[in-house]
């Protein structure tokens, strides 16, 4: 029924090209916004204990991704929808921008199952599409995961987009790009046979191409412990401009992420561009270890929202908070940068870019 519903705005021209060759990009994160995209939390075994927790700073969270563009919330019902109006109005958000949608779906991270917006912006009918790859919860390894694999069609056919259709697993959280024709992401994630067990590693570059319309892939090896999603760049690498990234670091030598760090920094130290550049690297410091109930958590001050006017970062409480802070204040200095405790939304294992997927303007 979604298929006959999304084909009505699908030409037949997208079903026999690939984006790439129909002129659609990726665009970069620092590209200016239409809308940012949530899926409100409601799954309590995401955040067993603790989900009654988050809600202030996640409404704190859409409140100030309100201050510069639409905030559309995917929310199960007219209930979830009146429950979340409840947290948001205790904030200072603009309630003119921020628009609610009937999407049911089984979790609240909108960066993997929500959809990849491409854009072409010298087409004269089709400026925007959709991506709509499939979705299994990092491996299968928290179903159901049924509606959460529909999102990217309900908005599709909400915003009358046509649609890409690859057929194969990937997630937001595991890409990263430059909008110049350079996506950055991991072959912990990638290349794990949990999410396309057919595909070798040349293949899964074909389809980043031709679907996110880049021309160069480049691999690190690894993610942070305790991140359940096999090493989501998202949470190691970010592109600040077209050149450069803030790359996360740990200082203590005998902490189980100072070698895979260290190791994934020497590999984008070597890393050029596609003009022979050298790619530039800024380092970032990771929080101190944040555990609950015995677990490590994937704490990491990467996980930020570059937003229209702010680059929201999750912030814990800790003696790097500051420094972290400062340096991503250095690297942004036309947008605000604000720091929101994300000690208790992090038991979920992800943090606020893992929640939000944007909509660039066109």
């Amino acid at each position: 029924m979604l298929i006959k519903d999304y084909m009505k705005y699908t030409p037949q021209e997208f079903l026999n090209k690939t984006p790439k060759e129909l002129g659609f990009f990726f665009p970069a994160e620092f590209y200016p916004h239409k809308s940012t995209w949530l899926s409100w939390p409601h799954k309590e075994l995401s955040w067993p204990g603790k989900i009654d927790k988050i809600y202030e700073p996640y409404a704190l969270f859409i409140a100030e991704l309100s201050k510069g563009e639409e905030v559309n919330i995917n929310v199960v019902d007219v209930e979830m929808r009146d429950f979340a109006w409840m947290h948001i109005k205790k904030t200072n958000a603009n309630p003119d921008r921020i628009n609610f949608y009937i999407h049911p779906t089984n979790d609240a991270w909108c960066r993997d199952h929500g959809p990849a917006f491409l854009i072409n912006p010298d087409s004269l009918e089709y400026k925007k599409a959709v991506i709509n790859w499939n979705y299994n919860a990092w491996g299968n390894k928290y179903p159901p995961y049924n509606l959460d694999n529909e999102i990217p069609l309900h908005i599709a056919k909400e915003e009358r987009l046509p649609v890409f259709t690859p057929g194969i697993v990937m997630e937001g959280g595991s890409v990263e790009f430059n909008g110049k024709g350079t996506v950055l992401t991991s072959k912990s994630c990638l290349l794990n046979k949990n999410r396309n067990p057919h595909l070798s590693q040349e293949q899964i570059e074909e389809y980043l191409k031709n679907y996110y319309g880049v021309n160069q892939v480049l691999w690190v090896e690894e993610g942070i412990v305790g991140d359940d999603t096999d090493g989501h760049i998202d949470d190691t690498v970010r592109f600040i401009n077209e050149n450069t990234v803030l790359a996360v670091v740990e200082s203590d030598k005998n902490d189980e992420n100072y070698q895979l760090l260290q190791h994934n920094l020497k590999q984008l130290k070597a890393m050029k561009l596609l003009d022979g550049t050298p790619l530039g690297v800024i380092e970032l410091p990771m929080p101190k270890p944040v555990y609950y109930e015995g677990c490590r958590l994937p704490a990491s001050y990467a996980n930020f929202y570059i937003a229209n006017k702010s680059v929201i970062v999750p912030i814990f409480n800790c003696e790097n908070d500051k420094l972290a802070l400062s340096i991503i204040k250095k690297c942004f200095p036309d947008r605000n940068v604000i720091g929101i405790d994300s000690t208790d939304i992090i038991w979920g294992l992800g943090s606020f870019h893992c929640l939000s997927q944007q909509e660039p303007a066109i």
